[in-house]
């Protein structure tokens, strides 16, 4: 796998995020993300007053959540250097990024399968810190790449993991709450059986 300075650059993202023929997601769908997390949240009466969204990319997820949790500070953080320059995020890793103070909300959504074992395991300890009420966790899995995804659109130099492996380490800080949906044990939320 390359570095990651070097591997999301502008040939990367354009094949991924800006060509309408070989991108992976679209502004509609990442909007529904957004909506659906914000429904999920107001559900379990967590408040979102702050959003780090770790491995933002284009930032689909900013201007969805700026209406869906309209007094929420959205913070976008990102490895790569060339979108760090064209959009302003903060330049870091979710492996070892320690703000001043956690956020409400932290998204990781296709990200870990990016980092090999280790970084991704200490990425995932780093998210209990990170996080103060709710996570919006999703890694591409073995699983997904077997049953679920579009291969052709799929990036396939990554680090497939079952998801039972995401799942044993998620549940060290976070119960899960639903649709990709983890409450950070600190937090008290009544979880119906049938609903999570």
């Amino acid at each position: 796998m390359k570095k990651t300075s070097t591997r999301f650059d502008a040939a990367w993202f354009k094949r991924f995020y800006f060509d309408p023929a070989t991108r992976v997601t679209t502004r509609e769908e990442m909007r529904a993300r957004a909506e659906l997390i914000a429904a999920i949240l107001r559900h379990a009466g967590v408040p979102v007053d702050s959003i780090l969204d770790a491995g933002c990319g284009i930032g689909l997820l900013k201007p969805a959540f700026a209406r869906a949790l309209k007094h929420a500070d959205y913070v976008g953080l990102e490895a790569s250097e060339y979108l760090c320059r064209r959009y302003g995020w903060t330049q870091g890793s979710i492996v070892d990024f320690k703000p001043a103070s956690p956020f409400d909300l932290v998204v990781c959504y296709d990200v870990l399968q990016y980092l090999d074992d280790l970084a991704a395991a200490r990425a995932m300890a780093n998210l209990g810190r990170l996080t103060c009420d709710a996570l919006y966790f999703s890694a591409l899995t073995i699983e997904d790449w077997r049953r679920n995804c579009d291969r052709s659109r799929t990036d396939r130099d990554v680090n497939m993991r079952p998801a039972a492996w995401y799942r044993a380490r998620l549940q060290r800080n976070f119960h899960y709450y639903g649709l990709g949906v983890w409450i950070h044990k600190t937090r008290e939320t009544v979880r119906w059986a049938l609903e999570s």
